[in-house]
């Protein structure tokens, strides 16, 4: 195949992925934009959605080996994206992304290692572009983590970075999240890990409010759906106190 018939097969099966990335076909989505990885092996726009793809579709698989293969990918895509543009936003993105991911496959010595990594790639990111509102999920879900340590990964966290869980709060995790649906409205995952981190603060009023917006949305996935049935239990529980 010609260079020109290449690019413009890549670019017409761009458009097709992201309509169906946008009609929720993860599935569909990713093997378009694999074909794209194989007709152009350094095209960053597909190195970046495949391997946030293979992060989205690994965390639904409740089997190890399922999702620790889709990790892998994710972790590979995302590193071909970085090296092509280490600077841009959206491939520091999905490497703070698949390396939380990696974390969640971890041994608890390597998944400190890579929590502490994950801050780095979403600074980077939020300083490109700090209206992201997957970085900022990204940092909030951080803050939350490092702010909720056990005893144990407290002492790990001391030994291996100087105790970089000092810094973080879940007051810094709620100001991260609300940015992330303050960028994104539409996306509940937001709406309710906010509410955990509020529930968790004893904010009660800011919880419900977070939450009656939550369900008031319009929802289609499966995901999405479940989310929203979640938030309707924890708004019932909140209305109780």
């Amino acid at each position: 195949m010609a260079a020109g018939e290449s690019a413009a097969g890549s670019e017409l099966l761009l458009q097709q992925a992201k309509q169906l990335l946008n009609s929720y076909k993860d599935s569909e989505a990713l093997q378009l934009y694999e074909q794209v990885l194989e007709l152009a092996p350094d095209n960053f726009e597909a190195l970046c959605k495949a391997s946030f793809l293979h992060c989205r579709i690994g965390e639904r698989f409740t089997d190890e080996t399922s999702k620790i293969n889709h990790y892998l990918k994710a972790k590979q895509y995302a590193q071909r994206a970085y090296a092509l543009n280490p600077d841009e936003a959206e491939s520091n993105y999905v490497m703070a992304l698949s390396t939380g991911c990696e974390a969640m496959i971890s041994g608890p010595r390597q998944r400190l290692i890579d929590i502490n990594e994950v801050k780095g790639f979403v600074d980077a990111a939020l300083a490109r572009d700090n209206r992201h509102a997957g970085a900022w999920h990204i940092m909030g879900r951080w803050y939350y983590k490092m702010a909720n340590l056990n005893l144990a990964e407290k002492i790990a966290s001391k030994m291996l970075f100087d105790g970089v869980c000092g810094v973080a709060t879940n007051e810094d995790a709620a100001k991260a999240l609300e940015n992330a649906v303050t960028f994104d409205p539409g996306n509940i995952q937001y709406y309710y890990e906010l509410a955990s981190v509020y529930a968790e603060m004893k904010n009660s009023s800011a919880c419900i409010a977070t939450l009656e917006k939550a369900i008031s949305l319009t929802y289609e996935t499966k995901e999405e759906l479940e989310l929203s049935r979640r938030c309707k239990l924890m708004l019932q529980q909140q209305q109780r106190i």
